[in-house]
């Protein structure tokens, strides 16, 4: 038999022909599944990065929002965050912990990362200055942090928990 051709916006997708068995490869059941959860821990960081995109996409559903994974980045983001409303498209940074960069200095990114159960979605410059104001960042800081906007977290320190809250998600 003849391939038959499958298209999309008119162009070829992959031909496929009666005796192909890519769906057999799959495993196919109709019986319940028998899930686990993942340990996040032990996912390599493309794992995590995909696991983190598939969670913080769930949370800004709940907002209204629809969300496409980049790629490749695009002007700093792994991700794109449409609105329901078309009033509001954000570019967001996946990250594993609370991070300034100065590469992400005004890009009109926001930051998204998880601490714990907690997820967090912050503009980046906003954040940065809020801090700055807030004597976070003083001329007895380092260099990389008073200068080049450079800083990680491990954890969400106690005394910048107050100023994240607004962005949990």
């Amino acid at each position: 038999p003849l391939p038959q051709r499958h298209r999309t916006a008119g162009k070829t997708v992959r031909d496929v022909h009666a005796d192909d068995d890519e769906g057999e490869r799959m495993t196919q059941t109709s019986e319940p599944l028998k899930l686990q959860k993942v340990d996040y821990e032990k996912l390599n960081a493309r794992q995590k990065e995909t696991y983190n995109f598939q969670k913080m996409s769930g949370r800004l559903a709940d907002y209204g929002f629809t969300c496409i994974l980049l790629s490749d980045d695009w002007k700093g983001a792994d991700f794109l965050a449409y609105h329901f409303s078309k009033e509001i498209m954000l570019k967001v940074q996946l990250k594993a912990r609370l991070t300034f960069q100065g590469k992400y200095r005004g890009l009109d990114l926001h930051i998204g990362f998880r601490d714990g159960e907690r997820y967090y979605l912050y503009p980046h410059d906003t954040l940065r200055h809020e801090l700055h104001e807030a004597g976070f960042v003083t001329p007895d800081s380092p260099v990389q942090w008073r200068e080049n906007w450079n800083r990680t977290w491990n954890y969400v320190p106690k005394t910048i928990r107050p100023y994240l809250e607004k962005y949990e998600i």
